[in-house]
């Protein structure tokens, strides 16, 4: 344990914020455990605990800066790229956006509690352009309440974790192989739960853009229904004329207001997912004639600046 102790005094704050910046960053490397140990150990060393907290928060507040203005500058696209990575494709951007929608910039104070919303939320904040003195307000106290937390837990249970560590100490390269295999079988579970999803919404109908524009045009035009959350709708202009529908509110009065008409489905979420989650629902009570738009949002806004190019080339 001396060892193990003495390597926490003369390396533990860089590991601290090596670790805490990767986790925030995005990488799957729980940092948690980490602040944990720290508070076990820093009953030895009471000013590792004060400088643990300080570095913790400025490694988050580092990661967060970057989350904040890259939504800042790039928006809807890596929200998108964040959630093409994600283990919860089809959660990730709605939730994300629900969240910020009810309760703003204080979702910052919990959202790194859950895994991947820390930059999921400061993206959000950043494409909301909220001011920079909240969105650093809310980080700093966001990041305190987290790696406080996780200090205080090693501290309250030190007498217990201190003798697994020890024991620990003599197996390290077990213990290693043993963390980086529950971390394996878990993102096994999460990728097998994705593809059985993605399996699932496959039997929804899709359909094109071109084909969308072809329908609009005829008398048979469908209902277009925008499955966005309304903050992120309020954010990025949706398809003209769209009716928009969350996935969380009641979906019984709309089956009686849509009835029995062509619906087309569209989300800004990677492979149609939340598209084809309502127009699953929907079909679950009867209405069985709705497609989700291949390519969401994305596939519109692109359709229309082709369109617009050929114009200008035309004239």
């Amino acid at each position: 344990m001396n060892e193990l102790q003495q390597l926490n005094e003369s390396h533990g704050l860089l590991l601290v914020f090596v670790n805490v910046l990767l986790e925030q960053i995005g990488l799957p490397v729980p940092a948690y455990p980490t602040l944990i140990v720290t508070g076990a150990l820093a009953m030895q060393s009471k000013p590792l605990l004060g400088a643990g907290v300080l570095v913790a928060m400025v490694a988050c507040l580092i990661a967060d800066s970057l989350w904040y203005w890259a939504g800042k500058r790039y928006g809807g696209v890596l929200l998108k790229t964040i959630c093409r990575i994600s283990l919860s494709q089809d959660t990730c951007i709605r939730q994300g956006l629900t969240v910020y929608e009810r309760v703003g910039p204080r979702a910052m104070l919990l959202s790194k509690f859950l895994p991947g919303a820390g930059a999921l939320v400061t993206t959000v904040a950043g494409m909301n352009a909220t001011p920079i003195w909240v969105f650093v307000r809310y980080s700093l106290a966001g990041s305190f309440i987290w790696a406080g937390s996780a200090l205080l837990l090693g501290m309250l249970f030190s007498d217990a974790l201190i003798p697994m560590l020890d024991w620990l100490s003599g197996y390290i390269p077990i213990a290693i192989v043993s963390v980086l295999g529950v971390l394996g079988l878990f993102i096994a579970w999460k990728y097998a739960k994705r593809r059985q999803l993605r399996a699932r919404t496959a039997r929804i109908p899709r359909i094109t853009v071109p084909e969308l524009l072809a329908l609009r045009d005829s008398d048979d035009a469908p209902v277009i229904i925008d499955v966005r959350p309304s903050f992120h709708a309020a954010v990025i202009e949706g398809i003209p004329g769209a009716v928009s529908i969350s996935l969380e509110e009641p979906i019984a009065p709309w089956v009686e207001r849509l009835g029995d008409v062509e619906m087309v489905f569209y989300c800004a979420c990677p492979n149609e997912l939340s598209a084809a989650l309502l127009a699953e629902k929907l079909h679950a009570h009867g209405l069985t004639r709705g497609k989700a738009l291949i390519g969401g949002l994305d596939a519109w806004q692109a359709a229309h600046v082709q369109a617009n190019v050929g114009n200008k080339s035309a004239a």
